[in-house]
């Protein structure tokens, strides 16, 4: 499955080295460290092909995502006790993208010690790596958005989804599976593991329609219950003389049905025209939203491409 740079074909190393090297400034000498930062209801996960290939790698654990938060109850259990589960607090009241910029900037610090910083957001992560990027640009040589929001002209994630460009958008897939009133929780919860099908038909259409039944049901069964509701429409712009500096790439899932094409489209030519003189690489990958085993193959080609540049 070739990987696409503007119409080119490449997969990473001299090609995409070669491109890379100028825009990229010359900062701290050591092994290449990726911090990843999840987006909504994901856990931390870093990626251990990327470490075979050299590099280290890091992922965020962002507020209220860890053990100590116990997102995982017996109500969760099977069998579940659906009024438990709606009832019971939540670790994710109260939490805001401030929180989980600053988290992202304390990992980034210090992995900066050690070398190079490549800081990868998905989805929502996208507007935690940007508030990273306004925070701290001079640790950060490269920015990566994988299929995630990219907020420059447009003010928050929510603006995003009220464009044109996201009519088609299938998020709201999730929402059958809500338990509680987000109200009193402060949070969204959603039910992952029911065996509700007409719910996990449309979860798996919106998320990973190209996936088997087993990686679809495991990525499912990695995702957290609660996520905040403060991230979505805080202010998630990247300014220019800080974020707007840090050299860019965007990787496009042209088969993502919840941020679709058009819409990444969007964000990348508004960033674009924010910072004409530092433009986003882009590149595309033949994915959903959250891609299978075989699209994420891809993506970490172009992961180590990036490295080999600096």
């Amino acid at each position: 499955m070739g990987i696409t740079r503007r119409g080119a074909i490449t997969t990473g190393g001299a090609v995409l080295a070669a491109s890379l090297t100028a825009s990229v400034p010359a900062r701290r000498r050591g092994v290449v460290t990726f911090v990843f930062v999840t987006g909504a209801n994901g856990s931390a996960q870093a990626d251990p092909e990327l470490a075979l290939r050299g590099h280290r790698t890091v992922a965020v654990e962002l507020p209220g995502h860890g053990p100590e938060a116990t997102q995982f109850t017996a109500a969760y259990q099977a069998p579940q006790d659906l009024a438990a589960l709606a009832a019971a607090p939540s670790p994710m009241a109260g939490i805001t993208l401030a929180d989980y910029v600053a988290a992202t900037v304390a990992v980034v610090r210090r992995a900066a010690r050690h070398g190079p910083v490549i800081l990868v957001g998905g989805s929502m992560g996208g507007a935690t790596i940007t508030g990273a990027a306004n925070a701290v640009p001079e640790l950060i040589d490269r920015l990566v958005y994988v299929s995630a929001f990219c907020c420059a002209k447009l003010r928050s994630i929510e603006e995003c989804l009220a464009t044109p460009e996201a009519r088609t958008s299938r998020f709201g897939a999730i929402l059958p599976g809500a338990v509680g009133d987000p109200a009193k929780l402060g949070a969204v919860r959603i039910n992952w593991r029911t065996a509700d099908r007409t719910f996990l038909n449309g979860v798996k259409q919106a998320l990973m329609a190209d996936a088997s039944e087993a990686e679809f049901l495991a990525m499912l069964n990695s995702s957290l219950p609660d996520d905040t509701l403060h991230v979505s429409g805080a202010d998630a712009r990247g300014r220019p003389g800080t974020w707007g500096r840090v050299p860019r790439t965007y990787i496009r899932h042209s088969r993502d049905a919840c941020i679709p094409p058009a819409l990444q489209d969007r964000m990348i030519r508004e960033a674009d025209e924010l910072n004409p003189r530092n433009r986003f690489d882009v590149h595309t990958v033949a994915a959903t939203h959250a891609p299978t085993r075989g699209a994420w193959g891809k993506i970490v080609e172009i992961l180590d491409g990036l490295a080999k540049a600096l």
